[in-house]
C-alpha cells in the first residue's frame, strides 16, 4: 500500500498536471496582438517572483551555498528558455501540438541528461521508446487539422517551427527538472529549490516582458488571464510540483506529468475548436505508450 507521504505527493502532482494542461487552452483566448513570448515571459516572472517571496530566507540560502548554487542558475537558463519557447509553439503549431511535443520529449531529454552527468547509459528499450515518440509526434503533426484553432492559415513552414520550439521547450522543461533534483540532493529543501530557481529565471526574463509586454495589459480580460497563468498554472502548480519532488523519484514523478499534454489536447479539441484526424489520435496514443514505457524502463533499470 502507498504511504501517505507518497499519497499526497501522488496527488499534489496530478493537480499540478490539471493546472499545467490548462495553459494553452487558457492563452488561447489572449488577443492576436500579445506576443507569446510577453505571455510566456509574464507567467514566469510573477510565478517565479511568488515563488521565491514564500521562502525568501531559504531560497538566498540555497542561491549563496555553492553545492546547489550551480544546478539552480543551471536550471534558471531552462527556465528562461521553456516559457518563450513552449507559448510560442502553441502559437504556431497549436495547443495539442505544442502541448505533446513540448511535454512528451521532456522525460527523453530528462534520460538524456542522466546520461551525460550521471553515466547512466540508456538501454535498447529507451532508444525504441525514444523512436516511437517521434514517431508519434510526426503523426501527431500530419493528423492535425491547419484549418482549425491556432493552426488556421498557417504555412507548413510555421508547423514545423512550432515543432521545432516544442522540442526546444521539452530540452529547457528537462533542464530544470533535472537541476530541481540535484539541487535537493544537496540538501537544499524543495521550496528553497523552487524559489531559488524560478527566482533568478524571473530576474532573467523581466527584460523580454518590458519589451514584449504592452499589448498584454491593454485590456482587463487580457491581464485576467495573465494573472490567471501567473497564479494557477505557474505559482500554485510548481508548489506542489516541490511537494511531489520531496516525496517520490523522479522517474514516477515524470510518468504523472505525462496527464499534461493528455488534458491539453482534450480542452483543445473540446473548447479551443481544434481537429485531430485518426492520425493525429494514433500518434497521440504512440507518444504516451512510448514514453511511459520509457520511465518505466528507467524505473527498472536504476530503481
Amino acid at each position: 500500500m502507498m504511504s501517505p507521504s507518497r499519497s499526497s505527493g501522488t496527488w499534489a502532482l496530478v493537480v499540478a498536471s490539471l493546472l499545467w494542461g490548462t495553459t494553452g487552452t487558457a492563452a488561447s483566448f489572449l488577443p492576436g496582438s500579445v506576443s507569446p513570448l510577453a505571455v510566456g515571459a509574464s507567467t514566469m516572472m510573477f510565478g517565479g517572483i511568488l515563488l521565491f517571496a514564500i521562502s525568501v530566507k531559504a531560497s538566498l540560502a540555497a542561491i549563496r551555498d555553492a553545492g546547489s548554487r550551480r544546478w539552480l542558475m543551471v536550471g534558471a537558463v531552462g527556465v528562461f528558455v521553456y516559457p518563450l519557447a513552449f507559448y510560442s509553439s502553441m502559437n504556431l503549431a497549436g495547443v495539442a501540438i505544442g502541448n505533446v511535443v513540448s511535454l512528451g520529449t521532456g522525460p527523453v531529454f530528462a534520460a538524456v541528461l542522466e546520461w551525460v552527468f550521471e553515466r547512466h547509459r540508456p538501454s535498447r528499450r529507451w532508444a525504441i521508446c525514444t523512436v516511437g515518440a517521434l514517431a508519434g509526434i510526426l503523426l501527431l503533426a500530419w493528423g492535425t487539422d491547419r484549418e482549425s484553432g491556432a493552426l488556421s492559415g498557417l504555412t507548413g513552414f510555421g508547423a514545423t517551427a512550432g515543432l521545432g520550439l516544442g522540442l526546444i521547450a521539452g530540452l529547457a522543461y528537462a533542464l530544470y527538472t533535472y537541476s530541481s533534483s540535484r539541487a535537493i540532493r544537496t540538501g537544499a529543501s524543495s521550496r528553497a529549490v523552487m524559489g531559488g530557481m524560478f527566482g533568478l529565471g524571473a530576474v532573467a526574463l523581466a527584460p523580454v516582458l518590458i519589451t514584449f509586454g504592452g499589448p498584454l495589459l491593454q485590456s482587463g480580460p487580457s491581464i485576467s488571464i495573465a494573472v490567471y497563468l501567473a497564479v494557477g498554472p505557474m505559482f500554485i502548480a510548481y508548489v506542489l510540483f516541490g511537494i511531489g519532488m520531496r516525496t517520490l523519484r523522479s522517474s514516477t514523478a515524470t510518468s504523472i506529468t505525462l496527464l499534461e499534454p493528455v488534458v491539453a489536447t482534450v480542452l483543445a479539441v473540446m473548447i479551443v475548436g481544434e481537429r485531430l484526424y485518426a492520425g493525429g489520435w494514433l500518434g497521440l496514443a504512440l507518444i504516451l505508450v512510448s514514453v511511459s514505457a520509457l520511465v518505466t524502463a528507467r524505473q527498472t533499470r536504476w530503481g
